[in-house]
């Protein structure tokens, strides 16, 4: 293998979670790291142009390169997106919405550069499961992410009871999210199933001018009516 000072550096680059100015939400590091990467792992080719754009409008298209990695990539792909790593060039990883690595399938990425021996530098920015932890009000010491829940009905529900005996338990938040255009359903079947008690927060549109963040008891929630279709949207529960 080459020595490790001939390799690139693979940045993990944030981006924003939607429509908003990156400099609300990005920190300079985020600017200077795309100033001087010509090489990107996306998962858009468009949306990461636009991002790129966004945060360095004086950065010339016509210089970068993008690989795309989304659930159509094959696994044999991924040595080519690390080639310009191991022929000395800086890369940058980028997620569609948020932290890349996490809920992302840039991980893969991340696992090939650690066994290549790539130095891999995580960036500051936005993350919307740590952000909507960070103000749910719920267990900062102990919690659990576990991505998509099951689509069919009756397993769905039944994970739903199956984290709400773990929160008990434990005394462990709960965190999992939905595709977008399922939330309000989403939301139907979490006050159709768990307990009046149970806490739940939505956080929706986190960072955006429209954000929403609420905690409060099942009961609670019933009582009210909330828009969720097509908001991302991180869900959190926990039985006290």
């Amino acid at each position: 293998m080459k020595s490790n000072t001939l390799l690139g550096k693979l940045y993990l680059i944030p981006t924003t979670m939607g429509d908003c100015d990156p400099m609300d939400v990005l920190p300079q590091t985020i600017k200077r790291s795309i100033d001087f990467i010509d090489y990107y792992i996306v998962e858009n080719d468009k949306t990461a142009r636009k991002s790129i754009k966004e945060v360095s409008p004086e950065k010339k298209q016509s210089e970068l390169k993008l690989y795309v990695l989304n659930k159509h990539t094959e696994t044999k792909e991924h040595l080519d997106f690390i080639k310009p790593l191991l022929e000395g060039k800086n890369v940058g990883l980028m997620s569609e919405a948020g932290c890349p690595g996490v809920a992302d399938p840039g991980a893969v990425i991340v696992k090939l550069a650690h066994e290549k021996g790539i130095q891999v530098i995580p960036l500051v920015g936005p993350s919307s499961i740590l952000l909507a932890m960070m103000a749910s009000g719920m267990n900062g010491q102990s919690f659990t992410f576990h991505g998509y829940l099951p689509i069919e009905k009756d397993e769905k529900k039944a994970s739903f009871k199956t984290l709400e005996r773990v929160s008990f338990e434990k005394n462990q938040s709960q965190i999992f999210i939905e595709t977008p255009y399922r939330n309000n359903k989403l939301l139907e079947d979490l006050l159709q199933t768990l307990h009046p008690e149970t806490h739940l927060c939505i956080a929706t549109d986190i960072t955006l001018p429209t954000e929403y963040i609420k905690t409060k008891k099942i009961a609670a929630w019933k009582k009210e009516t909330i828009d969720l279709h097509k908001r991302p949207t991180i869900f959190i529960i926990h039985k006290m």
